[in-house]
Protein backbone atom coordinates (compact mmCIF):
# COMPACT_ATOMS: atom_id res chain seq x y z
CA UNK A 1 0.00 0.00 0.00
CA UNK A 2 2.90 2.11 0.31
CA UNK A 3 3.21 2.92 -3.60
CA UNK A 4 -0.56 4.05 -3.56
CA UNK A 5 0.16 7.78 -3.13
CA UNK A 6 2.37 7.78 -5.93
CA UNK A 7 0.26 6.31 -8.59
CA UNK A 8 -2.43 8.47 -6.93
CA UNK A 9 -0.19 11.77 -7.82
CA UNK A 10 0.96 10.24 -11.28
CA UNK A 11 -2.54 9.31 -12.45
CA UNK A 12 -4.85 12.04 -11.14
CA UNK A 13 -2.57 14.47 -12.28
CA UNK A 14 -1.97 12.94 -15.39
CA UNK A 15 -5.72 12.75 -15.90
CA UNK A 16 -5.80 16.60 -15.32
CA UNK A 17 -2.94 17.06 -17.91
CA UNK A 18 -4.18 14.72 -20.72
CA UNK A 19 -7.63 17.09 -20.39
CA UNK A 20 -5.86 20.33 -20.97
CA UNK A 21 -3.55 18.99 -23.60
CA UNK A 22 -6.69 17.92 -25.29
CA UNK A 23 -8.54 20.94 -24.84
CA UNK A 24 -5.71 23.18 -25.77
CA UNK A 25 -5.01 20.53 -29.18
CA UNK A 26 -1.28 20.20 -27.86
CA UNK A 27 -1.09 16.11 -28.85
CA UNK A 28 1.27 16.10 -31.59
CA UNK A 29 -0.30 14.62 -35.41
CA UNK A 30 1.69 11.53 -35.56
CA UNK A 31 0.26 10.25 -31.58
CA UNK A 32 -3.19 10.97 -32.51
CA UNK A 33 -5.41 7.87 -32.65
CA UNK A 34 -7.15 6.86 -36.07
CA UNK A 35 -9.76 9.02 -37.06
CA UNK A 36 -9.07 11.77 -34.63
CA UNK A 37 -11.32 14.48 -36.11
CA UNK A 38 -13.92 12.40 -36.64
CA UNK A 39 -16.89 14.37 -34.71
CA UNK A 40 -18.19 11.32 -33.12
CA UNK A 41 -14.80 9.84 -31.93
CA UNK A 42 -14.28 13.68 -30.73
CA UNK A 43 -17.21 13.16 -28.49
CA UNK A 44 -16.50 10.00 -27.86
CA UNK A 45 -12.79 10.81 -26.53
CA UNK A 46 -14.55 13.75 -24.63
CA UNK A 47 -17.02 11.39 -22.96
CA UNK A 48 -14.10 10.31 -20.61
CA UNK A 49 -13.68 13.57 -19.19
CA UNK A 50 -16.41 13.39 -16.64
CA UNK A 51 -15.10 9.59 -15.39
CA UNK A 52 -11.44 10.91 -15.76
CA UNK A 53 -12.27 14.28 -13.71
CA UNK A 54 -13.72 11.85 -10.68
CA UNK A 55 -11.23 10.19 -10.63
CA UNK A 56 -8.67 12.98 -10.10
CA UNK A 57 -11.01 14.15 -7.08
CA UNK A 58 -11.54 11.42 -5.30
CA UNK A 59 -7.77 10.46 -6.13
CA UNK A 60 -6.39 13.44 -4.46
CA UNK A 61 -9.34 13.97 -1.70
CA UNK A 62 -8.05 9.91 -0.80
CA UNK A 63 -4.87 11.44 -0.31
CA UNK A 64 -5.50 14.17 1.64
CA UNK A 65 -7.61 12.14 4.02
CA UNK A 66 -4.98 9.73 4.71
CA UNK A 67 -2.42 12.07 5.06
CA UNK A 68 -5.10 13.61 7.86
CA UNK A 69 -4.92 9.92 9.03
CA UNK A 70 -8.54 10.22 8.99
CA UNK A 71 -10.29 6.56 7.79
CA UNK A 72 -12.43 7.85 4.94
CA UNK A 73 -9.67 7.65 2.45
CA UNK A 74 -9.47 4.15 2.08
CA UNK A 75 -13.64 4.46 0.33
CA UNK A 76 -12.74 7.23 -1.77
CA UNK A 77 -9.43 5.53 -2.47
CA UNK A 78 -11.18 2.53 -3.69
CA UNK A 79 -14.10 5.02 -5.46
CA UNK A 80 -11.19 6.69 -7.48
CA UNK A 81 -9.57 2.96 -8.21
CA UNK A 82 -12.75 1.60 -9.90
CA UNK A 83 -12.98 4.67 -11.56
CA UNK A 84 -9.24 4.20 -13.31
CA UNK A 85 -10.32 0.82 -13.73
CA UNK A 86 -13.25 1.16 -15.98
CA UNK A 87 -12.12 4.04 -17.98
CA UNK A 88 -9.26 1.66 -18.60
CA UNK A 89 -11.91 -0.65 -19.68
CA UNK A 90 -14.25 1.30 -21.60
CA UNK A 91 -10.96 2.64 -23.80
CA UNK A 92 -10.08 -0.69 -24.42
CA UNK A 93 -12.86 -2.16 -24.90
CA UNK A 94 -13.79 0.35 -27.55
CA UNK A 95 -10.44 -0.30 -29.42
CA UNK A 96 -11.24 -4.08 -29.30
CA UNK A 97 -14.90 -3.40 -31.29
CA UNK A 98 -12.55 -1.25 -33.69
CA UNK A 99 -9.77 -3.63 -34.73
CA UNK A 100 -7.69 -0.88 -33.72
CA UNK A 101 -4.42 -1.74 -32.26
CA UNK A 102 -2.25 1.22 -31.69
CA UNK A 103 0.29 0.76 -29.00
CA UNK A 104 0.61 4.20 -27.65
CA UNK A 105 -3.45 4.26 -27.34
CA UNK A 106 -3.51 0.75 -25.52
CA UNK A 107 -0.26 1.10 -23.16
CA UNK A 108 -1.46 3.81 -20.93
CA UNK A 109 -5.29 2.21 -21.37
CA UNK A 110 -4.16 -1.31 -20.22
CA UNK A 111 -2.12 0.44 -17.02
CA UNK A 112 -5.46 1.77 -16.11
CA UNK A 113 -7.31 -1.13 -16.45
CA UNK A 114 -4.64 -3.00 -14.58
CA UNK A 115 -3.05 -1.27 -11.82
CA UNK A 116 -5.99 -0.37 -9.27
CA UNK A 117 -6.42 -4.81 -9.26
CA UNK A 118 -3.02 -4.50 -7.14
CA UNK A 119 -4.45 -2.05 -4.61
CA UNK A 120 -8.32 -2.75 -4.51
CA UNK A 121 -8.27 -5.97 -2.58
CA UNK A 122 -5.81 -4.59 0.31
CA UNK A 123 -8.12 -1.10 0.41
CA UNK A 124 -11.44 -3.91 1.04
CA UNK A 125 -9.39 -5.92 3.69
CA UNK A 126 -7.94 -2.38 5.75
CA UNK A 127 -11.65 -1.02 5.38
CA UNK A 128 -13.06 -3.90 6.81
CA UNK A 129 -10.68 -3.71 10.20
CA UNK A 130 -11.82 0.09 9.99
CA UNK A 131 -15.63 -0.11 10.13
Amino acid sequence: MKHLPTFFLLVDTGFIAYWIITALHLIPEAWLYNDYTNPLLVNWNWSFMPIDILVSISGYTALYYRSKKRHQWVPLALISLTLTSASGLMAIAFWVIGRDFELQWWLPNLFLLVYPWFFIPGLIKSNKTVA
